[in-house]
């Protein structure tokens, strides 16, 4: 099966040796998450990719998995079916070091820093941008691997969606928008219930006869309602905005069930002050609570943040951007039995950062700085310096260094663990980094693009638990090394995109490779339009062998799925997706299930 990927990918090159002049570009999409200013993917000097809403549409996937496991540097792992706990590694990077964004709102939990990608509907997403490498000279802590921004749904006129699948997979959403330049609103609501299936195997268990087993066999459901709103508003020269995202879901496991509320608000209020001077002034919250019956333990984050960012224009070609970026978190975890604390802490965070970027010629230049003031653990300071070079118009050659850090989670600084045991430590250091570029940029046409990157990231001061009750330490120091290879191509009818990711991340101190990273990944698209109405596409994914914890190798796999989508009328289309085709038996996580051959549909009325 990595030979057929293989061919996929020289498919796609085949393609694009027959490209003409005449065919539909490939035009670069705007994204404003790299440096925090609008730019297009092809002026930002980091390696950015954009998955928008058409290519969502496309897609037919039910999960942000199936869609994130086909971009190049991307490592994901989740613990059974739909809603089970998932995790995404980037370029290495452990999956608290990969800052993520909903409508700019820090989404993560304080408590543990992971984002819990399984509990987000793609229905309520209108696009995704993947920022790969250190942003943290702009956006502070947790960027080390990069910066995942998820945008929210932006409806023009009324849309219904149904859909149904294989583990009695079902689910909605009925919305309506209306936008008039900057005004507007767009509101949606959704849901989905899975039947599921058993997330665990008999793998889980040291030996048929392990006391603390935890196997059964039963399905394991998920289902979740979801709302996401937004609107704006123009007051003068300057726009008002506000974004709402919210879901409510419960997740069933072998032994019991967890029942998760994920919520970020965000009111905006943007504009030009003067003829080179606009600026954007945000409040932002955003909400946790994770309520596991079985194990009376309720876990509870709130995340309430101003900024104020200004860019000024000093002639037309460069720019400054600066602001005031304010944080203040709070988590708590109580004992539902008796609903008292077993703790309750709040930081603060605050920080000031700049960055400038200028353009002469063919040369293109950025520095950018920050200073973060954490209320617990003092001061950080970052940086990041960029450089490219346009060739010609085809080509362009970029590098870039920066540096990075992440904040010492709440559970990491204050948890009182069990009995003593992985108890948190409130002297614990930021986890710190440093990280270098090279990327490349060929275009032979104006259909095809070529990018190629190298990068090396040094991770020192890990948090780790150890020591005789493994307690939360600065302890491990981390090296990842890496490239990425990645093709698209649009020629008539037919579409194509590939990558090719090399990585090889080591904990530096033993030389042995991190846990459910693959050394190497190849994933492709193929699609081809039939007339206005119908088209059909295939995806490919390779993931090569990873360790596991338990000196378990997981070997490798490789999944097949294939989509189509059919457009009845002006109003109406039908989609389809099967997902693992070849009905391969293979492990994300050891001990724990994936989905086998499965098929979906949905059908939506969404006029023009």
């Amino acid at each position: 099966m990595f030979r057929f990927s293989v061919l996929f990918i020289a498919v796609s090159a085949a393609l694009g040796a027959a490209a003409h002049a005449d065919e539909a570009q490939i035009q670069p999409t705007v994204q404003v998450t790299a440096s925090r200013v609008a730019e297009t993917v092809d002026q930002t000097l980091a390696d950015v990719s954009v998955i928008t809403r058409q290519e969502i549409d496309a897609s037919v996937a039910r999960d942000v998995i199936d869609l994130l496991r086909l971009e190049a540097g991307i490592d994901l792992y989740r613990t059974g079916g739909a809603g089970q706990q998932t995790s995404l590694f980037l370029r290495g990077t452990n999956t608290n070091q990969v800052l993520v964004l909903i409508d700019g709102v820090r989404a993560a939990s304080a408590n543990t820093g992971a984002f819990a990608f399984e509990q987000l509907p793609l229905d309520a997403v209108e696009r995704i941008e993947i920022v790969r490498g250190p942003r943290a000279s702009y956006w502070g802590s947790d960027a080390i691997g990069g910066v995942i921004q998820i945008f929210t749904r932006k409806l023009e006129g009324p849309r219904v969606a149904l859909g149904y699948g294989s583990y009695r997979d079902a689910d909605g959403s009925a919305g309506i928008g209306h936008w008039a330049g900057a005004n507007g609103y767009s509101v949606q609501v959704g849901a989905r219930h899975v039947g599921g299936f058993s997330a665990t195997n008999p793998g889980i268990c040291n030996g048929p006869n392990d006391p603390y087993c935890s196997y059964d066999p039963d399905n394991d459901g998920y289902r979740n309602t979801n709302l996401a709103a937004r609107g704006a508003y123009t007051l003068g020269n300057q726009i008002l905005s506000a974004a709402l995202f919210r879901n409510q879901g419960q997740v069933q496991f072998d032994q019991g069930y967890s029942n998760i509320i994920e919520q970020t608000a965000g009111v905006n209020l943007e504009g030009e002050l003067s003829a080179n001077w606009s600026h954007r002034l945000s409040l932002g919250n955003a909400r946790e609570d994770l309520n596991t019956p079985t194990y009376t333990t309720l876990y509870l984050t709130r995340r309430n943040s101003l900024l104020w960012q200004n860019e000024f224009r000093l002639d037309e070609n460069q720019h400054v951007v600066a602001g005031i970026d304010l944080v203040h978190d709070h988590g708590e975890t109580r004992d539902t039995s008796t609903n008292l604390p077993q703790y309750r802490d709040s930081r603060d965070n605050r920080a000031l950062f700049a960055g400038w970027r200028g353009t002469f010629g063919a040369l293109d230049s950025e520095v950018s700085v920050r200073h973060d003031d954490n209320s617990e653990f003092g001061g950080a300071n970052t940086g990041s310096l960029a450089l490219g070079w346009r060739i010609n118009d085809l080509l362009r050659i970029y590098a870039n260094t920066g540096q990075g850090f992440r904040s010492p989670t709440l559970n990491e600084q204050f948890s009182p663990g069990y009995g003593g045991y992985f108890a948190g430590n409130p002297n614990l250091r930021p986890e710190r980094s440093r990280s270098s570029e090279l990327g490349l940029e060929f275009a032979p046409s104006a259909n095809q693009r070529i990018k190629a990157n190298l990068y090396s990231t040094r991770i020192r001061d890990l948090i780790d638990f150890a020591g005789p009750k493994n307690q939360a330490e600065n302890v491990a120091r981390a090296k990842i090394d890496g490239a990425e290879l990645s093709y698209q191509i649009s020629q008539g009818p037919w579409s194509a995109r590939a990558s090719y990711t090399w990585n090889d991340p080591r904990n530096e101190d033993t030389a042995s490779v991190l846990l459910r990273r693959a050394k190497q990944k190849v994933s492709g698209v193929l699609e081809r339009r039939f007339g206005e109405r119908f088209s059909g596409g295939t995806e490919i994914v390779h993931v090569g062998p990873r360790a596991d914890y338990g000196d378990v190798n997981l070997p490798a796999y490789t999944l097949v799925n294939l989509r189509a989508r059919y457009e009845l009328n002006h109003a109406w289309s039908l989609s389809a997706r099967i997902e693992n085709l070849t009905d391969r038996d293979y492990e994300l996580v050891h001990g724990y299930n994936t989905p086998g051959r499965s098929g979906f549909l949905d059908i939506v009325w969404q006029p023009d």
